[in-house]
């Protein structure tokens, strides 16, 4: 081995360590991070009209984007999450009280059942309504349990809360300053074409879009839906419910029915057929309905992902990653077809090239014959 190709090697090898190691440095804060980079994505128009307004002064423009994100994202995400914790508060107080009465719940659920779904709870022991209090009893003990260490858990991670909030606002400042810049440095430094590079990045700015501005309207339309209809129907912690359907809604398909179904089928079975047929007109006319017809254009066409490929992706990166997931799994997804169908079309190219110098030179050898002949 020659001394430049030592020294070569060598790079790369020193280039790889401290890659990994920086990544492994900022796996603390990534979801800050990456919450930086989406914010600055989806506000990039607003950002841009800014420095036009203001001079070309990106630092100004830079200031005056970061508050346009905290007033629209920040503060009313906060305004929700409180009222979602006061709302599940009430909730678990209202069923932990000495007062709530279980059994009548139960005898009322009990007498609106079919004699099959009786002889199945037969079955597991719970045709007996003491069995049932006393399991219900035990499970009531798990869950403040449960609550309280989750509180504890809450109270002594409000620091890192807020330290990755101000990580994440810290670095959304620089990204709409700098956000050109680091674009460049990217294009330079990136080992592929300037084609390939060019369409990675802009897949990725397409995939992080579509995916975050679709799933959001998608969330709060069916959420607001949702909540409404069980506040007019008389179910407690409505907000509560509207709040997880729009969070389950992320889930294409399936998310919003894991809420409603189970409620309307609580109703059904207490007696309230009325108001469970209701609900499930509302769930299956309207919230499916609108899941339907907004998600194909607002995530599925801008991503360009079937929607058997969003649904996988987006469980999986809500296994491995969390509620970052459902940015951070249709992004891989969309990323792995794009260069996938880069390498496909390259080497379709290269077929093509060969096949045209092939016949070229069959061409060449068929005159030479020709002229050989006469």
């Amino acid at each position: 081995m020659s001394s430049r190709t030592a020294q070569g090697v060598s790079f790369v090898v020193m280039l790889i360590i401290v890659t990994i190691a920086f990544v492994w440095l900022m796996l603390p804060f990534y979801g800050a991070v990456l919450w930086a980079i989406i914010l600055a994505i989806l506000f990039n128009p607003l950002h841009r009209r800014l420095v036009r307004g203001l001079g070309g002064r990106r630092s100004l423009a830079a200031a005056f984007s970061t508050l346009a994100c905290i007033c629209i994202v920040v503060i009313p995400g906060s305004m929700v999450l409180a009222a979602l914790a006061r709302e599940a508060g009430s909730l678990y107080a209202r069923v932990s009280a000495p007062d709530f009465d279980a059994i009548s719940i139960l005898e009322r659920v009990h007498a609106g059942m079919p004699s099959y779904l009786v002889e199945a709870l037969s079955a597991f022991n719970l045709s007996e309504f003491d069995q049932i209090q006393t399991r219900l009893t035990g499970f009531l003990g798990d869950a403040a349990q449960t609550v309280a260490t989750g509180a504890l858990n809450i109270g002594q991670s409000t620091a890192q809360l807020v330290i990755g909030l101000g990580v994440m606002l810290y670095v959304l400042f620089f990204m709409f300053r700098d956000g050109s810049q680091l674009a460049i440095i990217i294009r330079r430094a990136s080992p592929l074409t300037d084609y390939q590079t060019e369409h990675v990045l802009r897949k990725f700015t397409t995939v992080v879009k579509y995916t975050v501005r679709g799933n959001v309207i998608i969330a709060v339309i069916q959420g607001a839906i949702g909540g409404i209809t069980f506040l007019l129907l008389g179910i407690e912690a409505a907000f509560l419910w509207g709040v997880l359907m729009a969070v389950l809604s992320l889930l294409p398909a399936v998310g919003a029915f894991l809420v409603w179904s189970p409620a309307a089928a609580y109703l059904f079975l207490s007696g309230q057929v009325i108001q469970g047929f209701i609900l499930v007109a509302v769930g299956v006319v309207i919230i499916s309905t609108i899941d339907n017809i907004l998600r194909p254009p607002l995530v599925g066409q801008g991503t360009k992902l079937p929607d058997y490929m969003v649904l996988v992706s987006t469980l999986g990166g809500l296994a491995l990653f969390g509620v970052n997931g459902f940015v951070i799994g249709p992004l891989i997804a969309a990323l792995f077809v794009a260069l996938w169908s880069l390498y496909t079309d390259q080497q379709s190219r290269l077929q093509g090239e060969g096949t045209t110098v092939s016949n070229g030179q069959s061409d060449l050898t068929r005159s030479q014959s020709i002229q050989n002949d006469e």
